[in-house]
């Protein structure tokens, strides 16, 4: 052996202790730029000497490998969802269950329900072999060279062995408030949460890019224990940590229902000072002999469950109830709040949608009112606090005249809309829509953006998106707008330019065309002056396209301003032309397809691609439906699929179906 693969060898040793003291052990031994100049010696001679670099080396932490894409990997042992519980009672029906088993005392290592993405990590002889998501509980993807960047994931294990271990893959609040705070600063859209960052980030192409999103991970989970000589759950964590594995420190062994419950008290009150996102607690039993004599059922075990915090309700002063106006004209009430903090999110507005809903619920100026966000969901207001009401309150008046131009308002159903054509509220609400991710999908031009270019003049109109270079200096002059962002939104305004026919279709904001009406009409004319010649009858003839869509999109047509506009799109280079599938696929044609659980690809990309090829996307499972496509954590859906025989696809099945 040289000295130089000698000297290697022994800085990725050094390394890698270093790594378990700081991320295992939480008790570093030397100072950061120590082992920043440890590191930076190790990055040198692996560059000089190569053939002696170690392919799990600390190095590769930075990434820099480019997948064309990820390969399957078949689960040794299913990956398996969580059953979810709601309520105390459900808790405890939880603990009954498991007793009536004979098991007297059982005893549950809880555990905090990270938000994240789930990982399955396999080890030969104590060297990282391979990563893989969970996939469909079956079947997972390839992730190793992203997960390779994870400072919290060995590469190396204290011992020479061979294990699988699984966990969650997470980024922390802080790291997403810096990424946010950069893209705010590029004119680039925020990233709403950190589970789809998370999720996203570890299934990016390049590594480098999964190493910039600073990931985190906690294990929590040895598949086989018994193979090791362990026996129970609260053992299995202390021996995963003991090899490396940085495991959650709030795990805690408890014993019977009052253990579980005061847990989850416990931690229900301290979530929000969490440095990351948690949406629950997992409870498990600990007995290992116990659990496999419970067994599981095709999705669960039975031996554990997830209980979901219930949706955040927090109670703020209604202070005011604007109005606005949208690109059809329709107003909308909302309610402009007391700022107050929900589930992470400072929310001081939030839609009261129409009349109706503010008269049912009886809200008005002064309220305190219960705001509840579930999820990812928008924020909303769920109730009044009529016990605060101590004063009598001018109730809810809709308004007559549009806020922004003053006209007279008409009533169609239960909604209000301002006839002005030229309202300049109106036309703001139309260029957003026409720049947003489903339709033409201009990064960088969102509502402020928007508002900004209309109001100083730059756009009027949808075809003056694509003469924005004319202002280029201009607009630098404005506050916040710098060079670099204004050239990626020139850049995204480009690259739309070469958009298939339906993201323009939709675009256009035809009254009654959707995403998918749009696919179908593109998928049926191929081209944008073929469409705008079509006739009712014509329009009539094709499935899924009713009368009122059908008169719809002819009366769009006929208007010469609308003619107008879209040859002015012509002449700024856009492309009028579908550039999917034309053949409908055999396999897919006229098939009802349910999609249930989350997908590694977009769910609206995978409806468009089934829709391309000539099937249908249904959302309820009945004796008709000829496919359920299943992704992670399906819902009753899949249930349902199997006790009717119908045919499960996973993702990629039914991904190279529609390709062939």
């Amino acid at each position: 052996m040289t000295n130089e693969e000698k000297r290697i060898n022994e800085l990725v040793d050094i390394l890698e202790k270093l790594n378990y003291e700081y991320y295992t052990l939480d008790n570093p031994s030397v100072s950061d730029a120590e082992y920043d100049r440890l590191m930076q010696e190790l990055m040198n001679l692996e560059s000089l000497y190569p053939e002696y670099a170690s392919p799990n080396s600390p190095t590769k932490r930075v990434g820099g490998k480019v997948n064309e894409n990820f390969k399957k990997i078949t689960h040794q042992i299913p990956l398996l969802s969580l059953s979810n519980v709601f309520t105390e009672s459900d808790i405890i029906n939880f603990d009954s269950r498991i007793r009536k088993e004979n098991i007297k005392n059982p005893k549950y290592v809880c555990e905090l329900k990270i938000d994240g993405l789930s990982i399955s990590l396999s080890y030969k002889n104590g060297e990282l072999e391979y990563a893989a998501t969970r996939g469909n509980g079956i079947v997972g993807e390839d992730v190793t060279d992203n997960v390779k960047t994870i400072k919290t994931i060995p590469l190396r294990l204290n011992k020479k062995i061979d294990i699988e271990v699984r966990g969650e893959i997470y980024i922390s609040k802080k790291t997403l408030n810096k990424i946010n705070e950069e893209r705010r600063s590029l004119g680039l859209e925020e990233f709403k949460n950190a589970r789809n960052l998370a999720s996203g980030s570890i299934r990016q192409l390049d590594s480098k890019v999964a190493a910039s999103r600073h990931l985190d991970a906690f294990i929590y989970h040895l598949p086989n224990p018994m193979d090791y000589g362990i026996y129970t759950h609260d053992e299995a964590l202390k021996f995963m940590k003991s090899l490396g594995f940085v495991t959650n420190p709030n795990n805690r062994l408890v014993t019977g229902i009052d253990g579980i419950l005061e847990f989850i008290n416990e931690k229900t009150k301290i979530r929000d000072s969490l440095p990351y996102d948690i949406d629950g607690v997992v409870i498990k039993l600990n007995d290992i002999k116990e659990q496999m004599m419970l067994g599981s059922t095709v999705k669960y075990p039975k031996w554990a469950t997830a209980y979901k915090f219930p949706p955040e309700e927090v109670v703020t002063k209604l202070k005011d109830i604007v109005f606005t106006v949208g690109r059809t004209g329709q107003i909308t009430p909302n309610a402009i709040l007391e700022p107050v903090n929900v589930m992470g999110s400072t929310i001081s507005k939030t839609t009261l949608h129409n009349e109706d809903y503010c008269l049912e619920k009886d809200i008005r100026v002064g309220d305190y009112v219960v705001i509840i966000k579930a999820g990812d969901v928008i924020p909303r207001v769920e109730a009044v606090k009529f016990e605060r009401r101590t004063e009598e309150l001018p109730k809810f008046k809709m308004i007559d005249v549009c806020p922004i131009c003053n006209t007279p308002l008409i009533k169609k159903d239960s909604n209000y809309y301002c006839p002005n054509l030229k309202c300049d509220a109106r036309h703001i609400e139309g260029l957003i829509h026409f720049t947003s991710r489903a339709a033409m999908d201009i990064g960088g031009i969102g509502e402020r953006v928007a508002e900004d270019m209309y109001n100083y003049g730059f756009i009027k109109t949808i075809p003056d998106i694509y003469k924005l270079e004319r202002f280029k200096k201009d607009i630098m002059m404005l506050e916040g707008y710098k060079e670099k962002t204004l050239e990626n939104m020139l850049s995204e305004i480009e690259k739309s330019k070469s958009n298939s026919l339906e993201k323009l279709i939709f675009a256009l904001g035809i009254r009654h065309v959707g995403s998918k009406t749009a696919m179908i009409l593109a998928r049926k004319f191929l081209n944008l002056e073929t469409l705008m010649n079509a006739n009712l009858d014509e329009l009539n003839e094709i499935p899924d396209i009713g009368e009122e869509i059908s008169k719809s999109v002819v009366d769009y047509f006929k208007d010469e301003k609308n003619r107008d506009l879209i040859y002015e799109l012509k002449e700024s280079g856009l492309n009028f032309n579908y550039l999917g599938k034309s053949v409908e696929n055999a396999k897919i044609k006229d098939k009802n397809i349910v999609i249930t659980g989350t997908l590694n690809i977009k769910r609206d990309e995978l409806k468009d691609k089934i829709i391309t090829n000539g099937g249908k996307v249904i959302e309820s499972v009945s004796r008709k439906t000829d496919y359920v496509v299943l992704g992670e954590n399906p819902g009753s859906k899949y249930e349902k699929a199997m006790k009717l025989g119908i045919t499960i696809l996973n993702e990629q099945e039914i991904l190279d179906m529609l390709e062939e």
